[in-house]
């Protein structure tokens, strides 16, 4: 939904969220045209090979989780040293810096289902020293 919303800024709420999905975008920012393809994963992804073809694809990330789903919300760590790992490996060329990476607690609009507090989502992107957002 969050992609979705990026690229139509309308919020669809019936989407399959165990659907994998590519979509390819053009936005100004800063005056430039920008080609954007996002690979809006499934977050259902079992074993690590598929884990790390998809980091290794991207060139910047948002890790997402959801503020009423401390599974998520646990699965961000691992996530970002992950991207952190792969970016960081020989095999990629030596000038090649750490890729972008945000920080996005999702359904903040959820505050009586919530189980992961604002101050949790700070705490841990001021550690892993990332940008955090708070949306809905």
């Amino acid at each position: 939904a969050l992609t979705v919303r990026f690229i139509t800024r309308r919020f669809i709420g019936d989407y399959d969220p165990t659907l994998e999905m590519i979509y390819r975008h053009m936005a100004v920012i800063d005056g430039e045209m920008v080609h954007f393809e996002i690979l809006d994963t499934a977050g259902q992804e079992e074993d690590s090979l598929q884990i790390e073809e998809k980091i290794k694809w991207g060139d910047g990330f948002a890790v997402v989780y959801s503020v009423t789903d401390r599974c998520s919300f646990d699965e961000v760590l691992r996530l970002c040293f992950l991207i952190n790992h792969i970016h960081a490996s020989p095999k990629r060329s030596a000038a090649a810096e750490q890729p972008p990476v945000v920080i996005v607690a999702n359904k903040k609009d959820l505050q009586f289902d919530r189980m992961v507090s604002t101050e949790d989502g700070e705490n841990l992107s001021k550690a892993l020293k990332l940008p955090f957002y708070e949306i809905s």
